[in-house]
């Protein structure tokens, strides 16, 4: 089953929530809608959904215009923040529900029902009503109930919310194996960047009452659109440093701690102009002293976080610099220290507008006589 907005646009009195936003999915595809609260994620999925109306555009399910379509005859599985359990029937029941409505069998309800739920880590709950069960208990048997039915299409508002981060975890690596057996179409909403490359093949990035970047999450991890979408990718945050171009013997440089840092080949055209440095903090390295294009940087503290320890370091003007490494890997603990720096993972971004500067590669091939 595909899905296809067409210059979708909705308000609330004069509170404009999504304007003129398109985006298709395709069959057996998971989109992720991600971005900050507030951003219309939600909004978007309820209309697909038939919750609500749009005020302009078009919401087509399988090339079929939804448009006067009711929500129960949509055929789409659904899983909102607000639960939307039964409260007179027990767990078991509300995730049985879509199978009962389809007038399954006891034996395929049971298979079915007991199958998602030990999935889910509810088994042990199944015979308790919605008043008796923890919001996250809550939210589980709404996403069971959703992925039961094995509708074509599943629209997934934030299912793992209120989850503990240990079920969390184990959910980002089953719920994708999942998905593929159902060969179901999946729109997730979720904050949680990790979670949205972890479970999206390609991510819609919200902001603005629109999308800003719709690509795989290696596009908008490495080649984010702006300044805006790749402070949201990372941890810790992407390093951003005002520079400004110049050219040099070796091409096109900026100044660090009064160092030349070189930068990929095609950025001739932002000699001179203000711009903001990308550097993600796991691209950059300590090397030793006297190391061709290293930075001298001043140590402040090192942080530990299991996998990876994080240090705070200081440009010779003062400006903070993050970096991140494996951890046991050795380091500085404090004092003076030298970073290199990748010139292929450095992002150039234009400093008025915030738009990632796309280097230009010129095509020095000659042409073949004819």
């Amino acid at each position: 089953m595909t899905i296809v907005l067409k210059d979708i646009e909705k308000s609330f009195k004069t509170d404009t929530v999504l304007d003129g936003v398109s985006l298709s999915v395709d069959t057996g595809e998971t989109l992720v809608l991600f971005g900050p609260s507030g951003a219309g994620k939600t909004v978007l999925l309820r209309l697909i959904a038939g919750v609500i109306e749009p005020d302009a555009g078009e919401i087509g399910v399988n090339g079929v215009n939804m448009d006067g379509v009711e929500p129960e005859d949509r055929g789409l599985g659904m899983a909102f923040q607000n639960f939307a359990l039964f409260p007179h029937m027990d767990a078991f029941a509300n995730i049985a529900a879509p199978l009962t409505a389809r007038r399954q069998s006891k034996s395929v309800m049971k298979q079915t029902v007991d199958q998602v739920a030990k999935l889910l880590k509810i088994d042990h709950v199944l015979h308790h009503k919605p008043k008796e069960l923890s919001n996250g208990q809550k939210q589980r048997t709404a996403l069971a109930r959703a992925l039961a039915g094995q509708p074509s299409v599943l629209l997934l508002d934030d299912p793992l919310r209120n989850v503990d981060a240990k079920l969390r975890f184990e959910m980002r690596l089953e719920l994708p194996r999942l998905l593929k057996d159902q060969n179901a179409t999946v729109i997730y909403v979720t904050q949680d960047y990790k979670e949205a490359m972890a479970l999206g093949h390609r991510i819609a990035v919200m902001s603005g009452h629109g999308i800003q970047q719709i690509g795989t999450p290696e596009d908008i991890y490495l080649r984010p659109a702006n300044v805006e979408i790749a402070r949201l990718f990372g941890d810790p945050v992407i390093n951003l440093l005002d520079v400004r171009p110049e050219r040099s013997a070796d091409g096109v440089v900026v100044q660090l701690s009064g160092a030349p840092v070189g930068l990929a080949a095609g950025f001739e055209a932002t000699i001179g102009t203000d711009c903001i440095l990308g550097l993600r903090p796991e691209g950059l390295h300590f090397v030793a002293e006297g190391t061709k294009g290293a930075i001298p940087v001043e140590v402040e503290t090192e942080t530990p976080l299991n996998e990876k320890t994080v240090t705070l370091a200081m440009t010779v003007r003062r400006r903070e610099i993050m970096v991140s490494r494996p951890a046991g890997t050795p380091g500085p603990k404090s004092g003076r220290a030298w970073l290199s720096v990748d010139a292929a993972q450095a992002l150039l971004f234009d400093r008025e507008t915030g738009a990632r500067i796309t280097p230009r590669i010129q095509d020095t091939r000659k042409e073949e006589v004819a």
